[in-house]
This record gives C-alpha cells, sequence and structure tokens, in this order.
C-alpha cells in the first residue's frame, strides 16, 4: 500500500532467510531523508512529555517510552501502564569467526534466492554438554526487576530457558534440525545461528540469545561455542523494560482510544511484536486520522486480512492476560466447513485458502475508497 518504511526496509536489506533484517543505519537515514524532503511534513525535534491536549494524535513511542509520557498516558487511559522485560542478542565481528569449524547454510537449505544466509556453530554432544553447565554456573547482573513483572515468553533469556531442563535450548534457539555440517554430513547435535547484522556484512548476531548475563561472562561461556573461540564482540547481550498499552480493554480496531477517538496508537506500544507488524500498525493509524482529519469515519480493514486479524486480536484479547503477539495464521479466521473438510489434511493448502480470501478482502477494501489510499488495482497487488 505504498508504505514508506518497507520501500526504505526492501534498500536497506540485508540477508536473513525469510526474516525481514536491515542495516539499521541504511534503513533509518533512508527514512529521515524521505520526511525531510516532504513538503507537508515539519519535523520538531523535541521531547514530547505529554499527550498534546487537542487535535488529531497519533502516539508511535515504542517500548522504551519515557517515563513522563508513559504517566501522561496513565492519566489519559486511566489504567496503569503494562510492560514486561525484553532482551537483545549479542552481535561479534564477522573477521573473529572461525569458518573452518562454522559453515554458510539456511535450514533445510531454504531462503530468498537459495542463498546462504545463515553462519552456523555446530556442537557435539559433549559440547553441548559443557556449554550448559557454563551457561548453568554463570553470574548474571543483580537487576531490580520485581517478581511479579514477566520476562517476554517469545523472548525469554537464553539462561531462563536453560534453566527449564536440558534440552530446551537444543528443542529451541539451539536446533539443530535441516542444517547439515559439511564437515561430517549429518545434522549437529546443537547449532547456534548467526545473522548478518548490516549491508557491509562485518558482523553478526546470535540469533535468539539474548540473555542478561555479566559482560565478563558472555565473553567466557559463548566463545564456548564451537567457531567462537575467538569471537570479538560488537555488542554484548541486555535487557530492558518493554512497555504497551492494555489494547483491548482501551482501543477499538481503527487503533483509536475508545474514550477520546482524536488519539490513535501504533507500534509496539498498542501491543504488537515484529517490524513488519509495528510497521503495519503505523500505516493503518496514519491512513484512519487521514481519514478523521478528512471528516470521514475510519473504517477497519477487514477480519480477513492480516491487517484486520491483527487489529482484531489487540482489540478483542483478554484484557486480564494480555501479551503483545506477531501475526499468525492463528489470527485470522478459519475457514468455512466446506473448504474446511475438503482441505483438512493437506495445511498448506489452507493456508492458501485463507491467503486468497485475505487478497480478495483486501483488495476489494482498498479499491471502495479508503481514505489516503489509491483505489488502483496495481496498489492493492503491492498491499497483497
Amino acid at each position: 500500500m505504498g508504505s514508506l518504511l518497507m520501500r526504505a526496509a526492501e534498500c536497506a536489506r540485508v540477508p536473513g532467510g525469510n526474516a525481514l533484517t536491515v542495516d539499521r543505519e541504511r534503513f533509518s537515514t533512508g527514512i529521515t531523508e524521505a520526511l525531510e524532503a516532504h513538503p507537508l511534513v515539519e519535523i520538531r525535534r523535541e521531547e514530547v512529555a505529554a499527550v498534546p491536549g487537542e487535535g488529531l494524535v497519533v502516539i508511535a513511542s515504542g517500548p522504551l517510552t519515557s517515563d513522563p509520557l508513559a504517566e501522561s498516558i496513565a492519566l489519559l487511559t486511566g489504567s496503569e501502564r503494562l510492560f514486561f522485560y525484553d532482551s537483545i542478542s549479542p552481535i561479534v565481528w564477522a573477521d573473529s569467526i572461525n569458518m573452518e569449524i562454522a559453515f554458510r547454510a539456511n535450514r533445510y537449505d531454504k531462503g530468498l534466492d537459495d542463498s546462504a544466509d545463515y553462519v552456523n556453530c555446530p556442537f557435539d554432544r559433549l559440547e553441548y554438554e559443557a556449554f550448559l553447565d557454563a551457561l548453568a554456573a554463570a553470574q548474571q547482573y543483580s537487576a531490580h526487576i520485581p517478581e511479579d513483572v514477566p520476562y517476554f515468553e517469545s523472548c525469554l533469556p537464553i539462561e531462563e530457558l536453560a534453566r527449564r531442563g536440558r534440552d530446551t535450548l537444543r528443542f529451541g534457539p539451539m536446533k539443530p534440525v535441516g542444517l547439515t555440517d559439511p564437515r561430517t554430513g549429518r545434522w549437529p547435535y546443537a547449532a547456534v545461528q548467526l545473522r548478518q547484522e548490516n549491508a557491509r556484512a562485518d558482523s553478526y548476531n546470535l540469533v535468539g540469545f539474548q540473555n542478561y548475563l555479566r559482560f565478563a561472562e558472555q565473553q567466557r561461556v559463548f566463545r564456548m561455542i564451537p567457531g567462537l573461540e575467538n569471537a570479538e564482540f560488537v555488542r554484548y547481550g541486555q535487557i530492558h523494560r518493554n512497555t504497551y498499552i492494555n489494547a483491548p480493554a482501551l482501543l477499538n480496531e481503527t487503533l483509536q482510544l475508545r474514550n477520546e477517538p482524536r488519539i490513535f496508537f501504533a507500534g509496539q506500544i498498542c501491543g504488537v511484536e515484529g517490524y513488519v507488524e509495528s510497521i503495519a500498525t503505523g500505516l493503518m493509524a496514519g491512513i484512519h486520522a487521514a481519514a478523521l482529519a478528512r471528516g470521514a469515519e475510519p473504517r477497519p480493514f477487514p477480519r480477513a486480512t492480516a491487517l484486520g486479524s491483527l487489529c482484531h486480536y489487540m482489540t478483542h484479547a483478554d484484557a486480564g492476560h494480555y501479551q503483545p503477539a506477531n501475526i499468525t495464521f492463528d489470527l485470522l479466521p478459519p475457514l468455512d466447513e466446506e473448504r474446511r473438510l475438503r482441505f483438512r489434511r493437506d495445511r498448506k493448502a489452507r493456508h492458501a485458502e485463507i491467503c486468497r480470501d485475505a487478497a480478495y478482502e483486501l483488495e476489494r477494501h482498498l479499491n471502495e475508497g479508503h481514505a489516503g489510499v489509491p483505489k488502483s488495482q496495481e496498489t492493492a497487488e503491492a498491499g497483497v
């Protein structure tokens, strides 16, 4: 649908299989230049410490919303802000990876253009057991984290995963399935995947290795990973607070506050996970705000589309147990009875039918003339 951020992401893309991975500096530079050059955009580089008291407002302050603004949002919504603890993975310099041990491969050789986007560090059983023991004994930072504040279950620190069982990591971020070690011709017992961090390809991210270990302990333990025995770290893993509102209790399906519809929320603060999901809610909030500015009634995207289903989840989930979500097929409506029976044993065919329904409904929605979105067939197909 002509999203500036998706265009910028394509221009700044780095290899990452089917994931959307970008060179962050190139990505942000491209967006900044486009906004600075736009004749209808005024940029003010200043802190917003409170929600503006009038006019149309889109709040997209992200998971690290400042305390003053978060307090203003809490006063506006009449509820305490929610937050959980999230964490980030370490990054190593590419030239410090031992490629005599590590090897390039995508899982089952899949990926964009069948390219090998990942560097894989293989473990045998003894290496894996020794790594687990070292991880269990490693010192963590003494964080001031209240016991009643949860971690985000989809992004748990590896030390927390390791505490849940000795095989948890090798069935999680260290799963070896689909990765054939060229030295042995077999799948390893466990594996760590590294993904290119920027367009220069001079640094790699340890995929799924978010943690809260002391920096010296990260260096000691992660150098036990085969191929990283001499690893030099660009950044160590860290933990941070992630703030979001209780969307099911506060928002409608056009991302407007129910008690003050001039205010929209978008991005991670409204309770979505993932780059594309955050971009999508920003695009939808902008489209709906534009409709309101023109005196039109904002229209939710159809439930059958991924965009509509994401908003439906955010606004209809259990408000007492709400956690952010990525888009999945489970959020989309099921097929009708006849097609469900016809494709009950073929998941790919079921998914293809759901996608066809979504594409049809999105095209119909756009061609009906949603404010701010061209009616053209070309735009509808680009959106799909």
